[in-house]
């Protein structure tokens, strides 16, 4: 199963603009698609019933991809869309980070009818990964922006209560880039902190899912530089992957083992990870 990697490219990163496919060795096997809608790409996830790859892309746009690479569904330009991360829902719903508004926003997974903003605007300063639970909550990562500004938590919304953030995680050593719902039900989430820092400590770290409390940190230690942290996802092997500046990491979850780089990729610059197909 290819290990499949967005580049950012422009202000995210100085990477290739691009979905690029490993396999399961860490061998580079090229961009997965060529297609020109994507651009600077974000977000990825699977549906595994209708066997496609969504995609965001920097073009204000949300993409399906087949296996053979081609592009098969497109909600077409969405003017100030500007889309962080994708994750799908317990409704089937396809939902994307977008950080300009500041929000979440749902899509019916055929990408024919326009997206509802499932959180209002401005829900928090930055939104950075997402995920729900196993109780159907979705949390959000309130991470610090480009400009500086965030307040470092993770945040919960009720699924009968959207409205108003329910604070779950205050960990002054957080600065939250992406998230995952743990096969335990814990929350997993990378962290740079100080974010944007030469010197920033990088740590993924696993929290209870219904009061928050730090539960343990997995560090890279020597095995990895491990740079600039941004999308995680467990892998078909049970394995918690970190993609990270120039290589993906790889952590054994039960023991809290780091396994090193099974990728290494000059200016990678990664973004999101999946496995497709």
């Amino acid at each position: 199963m290819p290990l499949l990697v967005t580049s950012a490219f422009g202000v995210n990163g100085d990477g290739y603009g691009a979905l690029l496919a490993f396999d399961r060795n860490g061998t580079p096997q090229g961009a997965f698609c060529n297609d020109p809608r994507i651009a600077d790409p974000r977000g990825l996830a699977v549906h595994e019933h209708a066997g496609l790859l969504y995609l965001n892309s920097g073009q204000d746009r949300v993409l399906a991809v087949g296996a053979d690479g081609t592009v098969v569904r497109d909600t077409g330009p969405i003017e100030g869309l500007n889309t962080g991360g994708g994750n799908f829902g317990p409704d089937g719903r396809y939902y994307v980070g977008l950080r300009s508004a500041r929000t979440v926003m749902a899509f019916e997974p055929s990408l024919d009818a326009a997206g509802e903003h499932f959180l209002p605007t401005a829900v928090v300063p930055f939104p950075r990964g997402f995920a729900f639970s196993h109780d159907g909550r979705l949390i959000l990562a309130s991470g610090t922006g480009p400009n500086g500004v965030g307040d470092n938590a993770l945040v919960a919304f009720d699924p009968s209560e959207r409205k108003q953030p329910i604070r779950l995680v205050s960990d002054p050593e957080l600065s939250p880039l992406d998230l995952a719902i743990a096969p335990n039900g814990n929350i997993v989430v990378s962290s740079e902190h100080p974010f944007g820092s030469p010197d920033a400590i990088t740590t993924v770290r696993e929290y209870d899912s219904a009061d928050g409390h730090l539960v343990r940190v997995f560090s890279a230690n020597r095995s990895a530089k491990f740079r600039k942290p941004r999308g995680l996802r467990f892998g078909p092997d049970d394995k918690l992957y970190c993609v990270a500046q120039d290589e993906v990491v790889a952590f054994d979850f039960i023991s809290g083992e780091c396994f090193g780089s099974t990728v290494q990729f000059p200016r990678l610059y990664g973004q999101a990870i999946e496995f497709f197909p």
